[in-house]
Parts: structure tokens; sequence; C-alpha cells
């Protein structure tokens, strides 16, 4: 399912037009955005969790090269899937 297939779904479960679907999807994803800058992590009950982690620093090998490289510490965002939805899955 991409973003537009989100909206159709939103748009058709909610009786809303596409448009308002467009703006709520599109408001979720602010949401989304805004939680993890801020509080580095959004949860969402029996759904699963949104969370920063830190990645250390490596070494790594460039493909085309084969030139031993230093790859740097990064932050990542990672998902950990709640309950309800592992339950979905199985």
């Amino acid at each position: 399912m991409n973003k537009t297939d989100l909206i159709n779904v939103i748009s058709a479960k909610t009786e809303i037009s596409k448009t308002a679907g467009k703006r709520n999807v599109n408001a979720l994803i602010d949401a989304f955005y805004e939680g993890i800058e801020k509080e580095g992590k959004v949860s969402i009950l029996g759904f699963g969790t949104f969370y920063v982690a830190q990645k250390a620093a490596r070494k790594g090998i460039n493909p085309a090269t084969k030139v031993p490289i230093q790859i740097p510490a990064r932050k990542v965002v990672k998902f950990k899937a709640g309950t309800d939805l592992l339950k979905r899955v199985k």
C-alpha cells in the first residue's frame, strides 16, 4: 500500500472526500515527524513504536573500489511492532 492507496482507504472508511483524506494523512505524517523530532519516539498502542536509535561508527568497504572506508556514526529511525500488529501478521 502506498500513500495514495492509504488516502483512498481512509476516505472510503470515514466517508470524506479524497481531498480531506489527503489532508488527514498529511497531518498524521507531520505529527509523526514532530513526535520523532521532539521526543525521539511515537507509540501507538497495539500497532507499534517508531523510535530513534544511534548506530555506531564502523568500518566498511567501497564496493566499487574495494577500498576500506570509515562509516560515521548516525541516527536512524526504527520500528518495533505492537502485539495487535504481530497477531494480524501471523
